[in-house]
Order: structure tokens, then sequence, then C-alpha cells
């Protein structure tokens, strides 16, 4: 539901895993935070400066992830997937403790921070949330990507489209309320990529911690993991969560309803950006009542975990 006021946890949770580009072993604990002060990271590997926002102005990088600079140069990556769980479990305010450069790709989907988080205790803080409420359509292209958002009554929705050449993942379409909808298949989809494609990413530096473990690989018509797909359509609900993570970095839970055609990390962060420049499409509210709605179903069938 979209309650009225901010919330954090009770009590630190911690997660451990492996940095999908990185390869290397990732710890984070996430901690309580106060009233106003949003989801920040902090590097304990860092001595000084070591505070990085998770805010739209700090992305520097949107290569196959999210990666978040602040101005000392200290970075964290990967985080659209721990973020995105954050907003599905109604988390305002989180400080991240982070001991390397990258959050920890855990399955490749949100699924492993939801479990945990869902079953915390949550406190309610006593300063109001603050929502972007869209009043007038905007729009932002990039070739023959594009990405709008438009009024859309108290939710957030989304409806995104992938086309691929790849037979297997093809066209996808999903559209997905995250007040109404039950978000059980979003959360379980796994990042993916194309076999054909993993020499060139590992060429640059990247995916050197990727595996089936964490991530759907397709070699023309199959998927390489076992057990398949978890869903139908998990390859644009994979890009739905992804979405969602990038969105958060807008400071604000949105009432509004995008769409978007072929979008990623990259043209998310560039609608931000352009969407904040022109401010008589959207007013910052604040509720006065819950309207009653419906997320994930918190009993909802344990799927295996391979990392």
């Amino acid at each position: 539901m979209n309650k009225i006021f901010e919330t954090t946890l009770i009590k630190p949770l911690s997660f451990k895993g492996i940095g999908l580009h990185s390869g290397l072993s990732s710890e984070i604990k996430i901690f309580p935070s106060k009233s106003g002060s949003g989801i920040s990271f902090k590097r304990t590997d860092v001595e000084k400066n070591n505070i990085v926002q998770a805010n739209y102005k700090k992305v520097t990088s949107s290569k196959l992830c999210t990666t978040l600079e602040n101005d000392y140069g200290v970075k964290v990556s990967t985080v659209e997937h721990l973020l995105a769980a954050l907003y599905i479990a109604e988390i305002d305010n989180a400080l991240i403790e982070i001991n390397t450069e990258e959050v920890p790709i855990m399955d490749g989907s949100a699924k492993n921070f939801i479990d945990v988080i869902k079953n915390s205790e949550v406190k309610t803080l006593p300063i109001k949330r603050k929502f972007l409420k869209v009043i007038n359509k905007f729009e932002f292209k990039e070739g023959k990507r594009k990405i709008s958002i438009e009024p859309n009554d108290d939710t957030f929705h989304v409806e995104f489209e992938l086309d691929y050449e790849n037979k297997l993942i093809g066209k996808q379409k999903n559209n997905v309320d995250f007040q109404k909808d039950n978000l059980n298949e979003i959360i379980e989809s796994r990042t993916f990529c194309l076999y054909e494609d993993i020499k060139k990413i590992k060429k640059i530096g990247l995916a050197k911690g990727g595996s089936l473990e964490n991530a759907i690989v397709v070699d023309k018509n199959k998927v390489l993991n076992e057990g398949g797909l978890r869903n139908q359509k998990e390859f644009v609900n994979h890009k739905i969560l992804d979405l969602a993570g990038d969105f958060v970095l807008s400071g604000h839970r949105i009432i509004g309803k995008v769409k978007c055609h072929q979008g990623g990390h990259e043209l998310s962060n560039l609608f931000l950006k352009n969407l904040f420049l022109e401010n008589e499409n959207y007013n910052i509210i604040e509720l006065n009542n819950e309207r009653p709605t419906k997320l994930a179903d918190k009993n909802y069938t344990q799927l295996a975990v391979n990392a």
C-alpha cells in the first residue's frame, strides 16, 4: 500500500555473496536510518569520504549495471536489485555498509534480499512520505529506445516492452502495478545475457563473477540454466525490476504510469535527469490516507536459491 509515513528497519540485516562484475566477495549490512535520510551506502573499506548517496545525480556509469560515485571518487555498483527490494519492501531510509565496490549479485534477482527484508521488523517514522505525483506526460527518446511517464491516479505502474533479435527472448511485454499486483514474478526474475556476448563482456573487464548460479544465459534457442526460466516473462520482468531499482534514485516514491521500450539502466538515468529539468510535469505531495492495495504475498512459494 502507499503508506503515509516513512519507514526504516528496526534491526540490521546482513547479506554476503559475490560481485557480478568484480568477482569479489562482497558483504553488506543494512542499518536503520532516520527520517528524511533516504538510502545511502558506506564503503567500510575506505577510511574517509566513504558515504555515497543513492541519487540519480550520483550515477556515473550505467553499463550493464548502475554505478554510484560520490564527489571523492568512491563508488558503489550494481545497486539496482537491492534498491528495488527496499522499494518493494516499503523501506524508505537505510544506511548500507559495504566492504567493497559492488553489491553482491546473490541469485541475480531481488529474491534473496526480499526473503529476508520482508520478514524483518519495520519501524514507522514520524515524518510523512513525499511522493512525486506526475501531472503531465513527459517522454524521453534516444534512437529506437523511449520511455515516458504520465498521470496514473495513486499507483506506480510500469509497462515495459523488449524486442530482441534472439528468437527465444524475442518480443516480450508486461504491465505491472507495484501497489496492486502480486510482485512475485518480478522479485524472482534474474539478470540475463546471451552466450555469444559473454566473451565481449569479459573482455571489457565485467562479469568476472558471472555464472549460471546468478544469471540466465541464453544460447540461441536454449536456456543453459538447469530448470530453465522461473516464469514465462522472466526476461522482461527482470527489466521491470531493474527499472524500479533505478527509479528509487529519484529520491521519491513515484505516482504515475511508465511506458518503456527497449530500456535499460542508461535510459532510466537519462530519463530521470531530464524529468527533473522540467518541474511543471510533477508535484511533490503527501498523502492524508492510505489506500488498500496488494503487494507480494508474504507466503509465496520458496524457490531454489543458487547463490
